[in-house]
Formats: structure tokens, sequence, C-alpha cells
């Protein structure tokens, strides 16, 4: 039991509490009607406005440089501009087809159990991810220096210099570079599948490779299509090292023409658009597919 005083005093704390509370909702300011001041990004100005005056320098130095800009639009639709303008896309095309195919069947060898294929498979992805592109399309170009004749000794025989045109060498060297790096990138697909959907379709008495076909490949698209994508745009300016070797491509074909004219920065813009609008249109296409094979993606995230 508390004594009286003691009551007392507790009262007389309880009363100063709620003397004090009273006294802080007093101090508070109603801020209904005060003006809401927008914050000021100051850096954020600065950075636009040197950008801006840096793209108008660029734009005020191409339109007062000694550029003959009928000369590009009279050479846009030129028929060696559109010649090497088809000749670029079909070596795209082939090219990214062989890395692709090259691509998926060494990354199915470097996951085996088979010592002998995972480590055949690891060697070509190093030598071919560790020299560079244009080597290996000159190396191709001079194989007759190493190989003189191709062919089945005693049965069929031919020159190396008459089988490996300019055309040939850039499809080998462009297409098998391109699938030591195809390799990484679908391993890395098959790889992001669950385990769990291999042993799912051994229960159901499904061989390795008709599960990697119906299975897992069909899940690790979703990963694979996007880097892929960006394979393939990338190698649409690749075609352009195949020039060295003579195969008649789009730069390879503005070159002849501007060092006949001597105009060298007006085909070089021509053949800038191009590369452009090819490009545009493959990240048109590529967005389209990506967004085809991730359907479905985000609510199995949501439901995870």
């Amino acid at each position: 039991m508390l004594s009286a005083s003691e009551r007392h005093e507790g009262a007389a704390h309880l009363a100063a509490d709620a003397m004090k509370s009273s006294d802080n909702s007093a101090d508070i300011t109603d801020v209904g009607g005060l003006e809401r001041v927008r914050r000021r990004y100051w850096g954020r100005y600065a950075a636009s406005a040197v950008i801006v005056a840096c793209l108008g320098y660029i734009a005020l130095a191409f339109a007062r440089g000694q550029i003959e800009w009928s000369y590009v639009g009279r050479f846009f639709t030129a028929h060696s501009i559109l010649t090497g303008l088809g000749n670029t896309i079909v070596m795209t095309i082939l090219a990214m087809s062989l890395g692709i195919a090259l691509g998926v069947v060494t990354a199915v060898m470097r996951l085996s159990t088979n010592p002998v294929l995972n480590l055949v498979a690891q060697g070509y992805v190093w030598l071919f991810r560790g020299t560079p592109v244009i080597l290996q399309l000159l190396l191709w170009f001079n194989l007759a220096l190493v190989f003189p004749t191709i062919g089945i000794p005693g049965l069929a025989q031919w020159r190396t210099v008459d089988l490996m045109t300019p055309f040939l060498a850039a499809l080998l060297g462009l297409g098998i570079n391109q699938g030591a790096y195809t390799s990484e990138v679908v391993r890395a697909g098959l790889l992001s599948v669950d385990t769990g959907q291999y042993e799912a379709a051994k229960s159901i008495g499904m061989h390795r490779l008709q599960a990697l076909r119906r299975v897992i490949l069909p899940q690790a698209m979703r990963v694979i299509v996007p880097p892929i994508g960006n394979e393939l745009i990338a190698m649409v300016k690749m075609t352009s090292l195949a020039s060295v070797i003579q195969y008649a491509e789009m730069l390879h074909n503005a070159e002849n023409i501007y060092y006949a004219n001597a105009r060298v920065i007006e085909l070089l813009i021509v053949a800038g658009i191009w590369y452009l609008v090819v490009v545009t249109v493959l990240s048109l296409l590529q967005s389209r597919v990506e967004r085809r094979y991730a359907r479905g993606a985000g609510r199995a995230a949501a439901r995870k």
C-alpha cells in the first residue's frame, strides 16, 4: 500500500507530464499553409549544360567542316555500297549461324564428364578467345602457306589457294571465333537451369541429349537470347575486319570508292549510317525475341 504522501507525489508528477505534453502540442506549427520549395539539383543542371554544349559543338563542327554532303546523298544508294551492304548481312548471318552451332556443341562438351571432350572444348575456347580476330582472318586467308593442298590423299585433292577465297576465309575466321564466345554464353544458360529438371527428364526415360533438346535448352533460352543478340549486333560491325583480306563487304567497297575520288569522310559517313540502320533493325528484333522468351518469368519470380 502506498502512503498518502507517495500518492500525492505521483499525482503531481502526472500533472506535470500532462502540462508538458500540452505545451508541446501547442508548439506544433500548422504546415498546411506553407509553400513547398522544390529542391534544386545544381550538379545535374551543370552536367546537362556541359553535355548539350559538347553535342552542339560536335554538330557545328560537322556542319562547318569540309564535308560535301551532296556526296553523302549521292553514294548512299550507290550500287557498290548496296552490294557491300548485302555482303555484310550475308556474312553476319552465316558467321553467326556457324558460331551458334559451334557454341552449342562446345558448351555441351564442356559440361560432359568425358575428360577428353572437356579438355578439347576448353582448348578451343582458350585458343580462339585469346587471339585477335584480325590475326585469325589473316591465318585462314594464308592457310596455303601451311597446307598447300586440302583433301583426301589418293582420292581427291585441291589447291588451298583456290579454295580459300576471301569469302570462305572471312566465314571461317569470324564464325569459329564467334563459336568460342557463344559457347560460354550457352554454358551459362545451361547452368542456370535447376538440376531437378535433369533428374525429372531422366525419371521419365529421356536420355541426356533428348533431355537437353526438349527440357533444358527451352528453359535456358531466357538467359541465352539477350547476350546472343548482343553478339549478333557486334558481328555486323566485326565483318568490317574482313576488308583486310579483300572481302567485298560495305566498308571495303566504301574504301575502294574514296581511294578513287578522295572523298574519305563522306564515304565513311555513308558506311556509318548504313551500319546504324542495320543495328537499329536488329535491336528492335532482339527486343521482341527477348520479350517472347521472358514470358512468365516475372510471374514465376513473384510466386517464389
